[in-house]
Parts: C-alpha cells; sequence; structure tokens
C-alpha cells in the first residue's frame, strides 16, 4: 500500500489548475506541491491506541499534509517551503515530521523529510536523542548567498516512554534549493529541556520562528535571528529566548530572554521575528492574557532591535484582537490557529505591517484585520478589515498570514468560509454554510510614504477548489484518516487538525500561497471499503504582481 502510494508524486505533480472568476480578473494558478516521501517514523501495531517507543524504522510519510511556510530566494522566483508531514496512516495520533519543499523557478520539484531527527537519518539509532518521535512547526528564510534555513522543534510524544530530554530547538540549512539538508550551529541544539512532555504544561519550548537579514548593504548581511518561546508551568509563564548567528548558522549565540515589560507577561507566544531594509531586526509576539481565560482579549506587541538582536525595545502595543472564546469554528471541528503574523517592509525602514483574526462576539464569527506603523513600529494606524465579503455576520475568515516583497508589493492571505460548499466527490456537505474553506487574498501597494500601504482592488480568490476540512473522512487499515490535534485515536475532545498557519510569499514578479487542501484525492490509494482518500494536500497558488496592479 505505502509504495502505491508513492504514485501520488508524479500523478499530483501535473495537477496544475488557472482560476479567472471574471474576464479581466487575475489568472490564478493552483499546482498540488505535496507528495509522500520515505523517511523514518514510528508506526501504529495493529490494535494499538498509539505507537510503541522503540520501534522508529523507515516508513512513508504519506497521508495529511498540515500547517506550512514558505519563503522566496531573494532576487528570483525560486521557492523553499515546509510543512507538516503525517506519518503513513497515523494522522489520529498527531504523528508528524517536518518536510521541505524545492521549488526552483516557482514549480514544485519535490518533497524531502527534514533530516536530522528520525532513527533512519540519524543512522538507525533508537536513542532519543537524536531520535525524535515528531519534529514540528514550519518555518524558513534566505539569505543573499542561496542558502535557505529552517528552525526545527523536535520533541517526544507521551507515548515515547519518558525518554528526556523531551524537547529542543534546532537549525537545519539547505543550499540547493530545499533538496537536501545539514545540521547547523555544529549539530549541537540552540536550546535543550530535560522535561517537557507533549500532553503537559511542562518545561517546553513552542512556536520558534527564524528571520535572516538578506539585505546585502547592510552591516549585518546574513546574519540569523532564532526565536522561541519557553514555557514552564500550567500559568504558560512564557518566556521569549533569542539567538543570533553571525556566521551563516554555523554557530549561534547562547540563547538569552528577551527582556519584556511586566505588562506583557505571563504567556509570551506567537513569536514572529522579520528584518528590515536597514538591518532593524522587528519581533512581534502576543502577551499580557491570563493563559486559564480561553475567551480573553489578546495583546499584540512589537519591539525592535538597531544592535544585531542584542537588546530589544521599546516593546509598543500594536493591536488588541479578541481571540476566539472555543478554539473551533462552527458547524467544523478543526482547532483555530495563531492569531496574528507580522512582516516588516523589504524596501522602507521603519514600515511594518501585522494582521490578525478577530471574534465578533455578536455574531460569533471571525474577521481579519490590518495594521501598519511607517516610523518602526512606534505608532499603529488604526485596523482596518481586510475580507471583503458582503455580510461579515454569516462566515468566518481567519489565519491570516502577511508578507512583503521587492518594492511596493505587499499583502494579506486568509482561509476564507463565505462560500457554501460546493458539489464534488470531495465534500462531504454539499452546499452547506460557513463550512468549507478557499484561501483569499488582499494585495496593498506601500509608496514609501507615511500612509504606507494602501489596498489595491478587492479580496482575489486563490483556491480553484473550495475544500473541505472535515475530510478525510475515510478509513485505512480499521483507522480514521482525519488529523486530530492531540496524541490520540479518537481525537482529544474531537479537535481536528488543518495546521495554525499557512505560507505567503512574495517575489518580484508574483504573489504565491502554500495552503491546505482536501479536493485531491491520494492516487492509489484505496479507502476501507473502496473509493479514495481526500488527505490534506498543499497546494501552491500564483498569481503575477502586474495582473494585481503591482
Amino acid at each position: 500500500m505505502h509504495r502505491m502510494q508513492l504514485a501520488v508524486v508524479a500523478l499530483l505533480a501535473l495537477a496544475a489548475v488557472s482560476v479567472a472568476s471574471a474576464a479581466g480578473a487575475p489568472v490564478v494558478t493552483n499546482v498540488v506541491a505535496s507528495s509522500p516521501v520515505f523517511g523514518g517514523g514510528y508506526p501504529v501495531p495493529p490494535g494499538a491506541t498509539r505507537p510503541d517507543a522503540g520501534t522508529c524504522g523507515p516508513i512513508s510519510l504519506n497521508s495529511n499534509h498540515s500547517e506550512s511556510w514558505l519563503a522566496v530566494k531573494p532576487g528570483t522566483e525560486t521557492l523553499v517551503g515546509s510543512s507538516k508531514f503525517f506519518v503513513d496512516r497515523y494522522s489520529t495520533f498527531y504523528d508528524f515530521h517536518l518536510g521541505a519543499y524545492s521549488m526552483p523557478n516557482g514549480a514544485p520539484a519535490g518533497n524531502v523529510q527534514m533530516p536530522g531527527f528520525d532513527c533512519v537519518s540519524n543512522g538507525g539509532t533508537q536513542a532519543m536523542p537524536p531520535d525524535w518521535t515528531n519534529n514540528t512547526d514550519p518555518n524558513n528564510d534566505w539569505d543573499t548567498k542561496g542558502r535557505v534555513y529552517e528552525l526545527n522543534l523536535p520533541f517526544n510524544a507521551f507515548w515515547a516512554g519518558g525518554m528526556h530530554p523531551n524537547g529542543a530547538i534546532a537549525l537545519t540549512y539547505s543550499d540547493d534549493n530545499g533538496r537536501t539538508w545539514a545540521q547547523g550551529n555544529g549539530g549541537a541544539y540552540l536550546d535543550q529541556l530535560p522535561n517537557s512532555i507533549s500532553t503537559t504544561f511542562g518545561h517546553v519550548e513552542d512556536k520558534q520562528w527564524i528571520a535572516v537579514n538578506h539585505f546585502a548593504l547592510t552591516k549585518n548581511v546574513d546574519h540569523v535571528y532564532a526565536m522561541w518561546t519557553d514555557f514552564n508551568g500550567a500559568a504558560g509563564n512564557g518566556k521569549i529566548m533569542v539567538a543570533v548567528s553571525r556566521d551563516r548558522g554555523q554557530t549561534f549565540s547562547k540563547p538569552v530572554q528577551l527582556s519584556t515589560p511586566s505588562a506583557t507577561t505571563p504567556a509570551n507566544t506567537y513569536v514572529y521575528p522579520s528584518v528590515g531594509p536597514d538591518g532593524t531586526v522587528y519581533v512581534a509576539f502576543v502577551g499580557g492574557f491570563d493563559t486559564t481565560n480561553k475567551n480573553r482579549v489578546g495583546h499584540v506587541f512589537v519591539a525592535k532591535s538597531t544592535d544585531d538582536g542584542r537588546s530589544f525595545g521599546p516593546f509598543v502595543l500594536a493591536a488588541t484582537p479578541v481571540e476566539n472564546p472555543n478554539g473551533f469554528l462552527p458547524n467544523t471541528r478543526f482547532r483555530d490557529g495563531i492569531i496574528e503574523n507580522f512582516a516588516s517592509s523589504q524596501t522602507y525602514p521603519g514600515h511594518v505591517f501585522l494582521t490578525y483574526e478577530n471574534f465578533d462576539a455578536s455574531a460569533g464569527t471571525m474577521d481579519v484585520y490590518f495594521t501598519q506603523s511607517t516610523d518602526g513600529g512606534n505608532m499603529w494606524s488604526t485596523p482596518t478589515r481586510v475580507n471583503d465579503d458582503a455580510n461579515t455576520a454569516l462566515t468566518d475568515q481567519f489565519q491570516p498570514s502577511v508578507a512583503a516583497g521587492p518594492g511596493n508589493a505587499v499583502a494579506v492571505a486568509f482561509y476564507d468560509r463565505r462560500a457554501p460548499c460546493p458539489t464534488d466527490a470531495s465534500i462531504s456537505t454539499p452546499g452547506a454554510a460557513n463550512t468549507c474553506i478557499t484561501v483569499s487574498l488582499q494585495p496593498y501597494s506601500d509608496d514609501g510614504t507615511a500612509a504606507g500601504a494602501k489596498p489595491v482592488g478587492g479580496n482575489v480568490n486563490m483556491s480553484q477548489f473550495a475544500w473541505d476540512p472535515e475530510q478525510p473522512v475515510q478509513n485505512l487499515g480499521g483507522l480514521p484518516q482525519y488529523p486530530c490535534a492531540g496524541h490520540s485515536n479518537p481525537c482529544p475532545n474531537g479537535r481536528g487538525f488543518i495546521g495554525d498557519y499557512f505560507g505567503l510569499a512574495i517575489s518580484g514578479a508574483n504573489i504565491y500561497t502554500l495552503s491546505v487542501s482536501t479536493h485531491y484525492p491520494a492516487q492509489g490509494v484505496t479507502a476501507d471499503g473502496g473509493g479514495p482518500i481526500y488527505y490534506q494536500q498543499q497546494v501552491l497558488g500564483r498569481v503575477s504582481r502586474a495582473s494585481l496592479g503591482l
């Protein structure tokens, strides 16, 4: 069965389509980027409710592909993406590793499992570490010499038999556009915690992110900035950690805590660093709320460093989004994701952009907002709604990403449920309202003035097909294939997982998205009882800047 599923590589790679909703409308192309890879991971014994420690071996990562990020090589159309690759049939066990997508000239050219965190790529050892049960939270960025970096979060799931240490932060990099990867920092972890397990609020790292100075004329060109949160205890107690490489990832400084004001505590998280064209290092994060109260107002803070990441300040409150009080959206089971995303201009120093989802308590739905600063994050504009659906009280827009490209281009992309579900074989509830998902894009133009980025036209549909987040509904080998947001079968509290964010990148010629879709059946795989399985695939969307007026 596993080898048959590898046929998806050739068949899905050809599944390119175009979207043109009206005469003169921007032409959007979609192509399936994900495909099964053969690597290392943990199987689930027949009849078991979880994998067993000590059983890692060669296995296909060939089911759901949730959560992604995307970065474009400066001055080119070459992309490298990353996402979760769930292991074999075991999506209900939250059983995954990171995989990378090589996309020379903007075209998917193959996937690989991120090496260095499983028993196969580590020479067959079962020792934990260097073997880990999982690797998570995709993110990447490029330097000026063609090296792309990824910050990894390997960890051991609760079923790993109490193996310690159970979490780490590690750097990998690629010099051949994501086809092969090497360990950075001399093969050592940037951070390693001894007492974390994935089902409790122990001492655990989470939500790591990377940014690189890829501005050739700046003093700190090609310096690499790694940030993550160390959580300790049930109250969150999140501390943002920072480490910097000044030799293209070969070594990193000792991690130090980002000293934040008391107003941001106790749970600083969702950390997004970004580098401006003058070399200023920015960081945005959410903090200043009580982690025991899910129904709360979030606080997004932004700070900057002008000394190569050694110190940051002042910490400015940029936005106060209202968080989803339920943690999920109506009509579906998947967990809601990260509330905000942040990027700095690639052209104009001091121009920075923030997008976030916001819960409307009166309507019970989500909307996406945009705010910006043109003075280095000191003053922020009045937030404006990004989604332009006719009746915002009826449908949800959520999980936004923001990116800036060379020149004037800025964009926000988000998951959108404004259209009713279509009628096709991949949809479990045809015609259902506020259920199926597409990707919408809002372009902006930034001319470098104090007015900042201004919207250009309306929302653009980046999806050829709406997709059903309740898929896959099929079983394989007696196991459900629906991906869980936790390590058990059936899913803990019924919650599913489509990822906490998705990828958006802007080149000189195009805007790209990398996002989930369940529209495309896995070829060569037959579900129990017959028929295809509609796994989560990662789809690369592309629209030319020229067609958008950028």
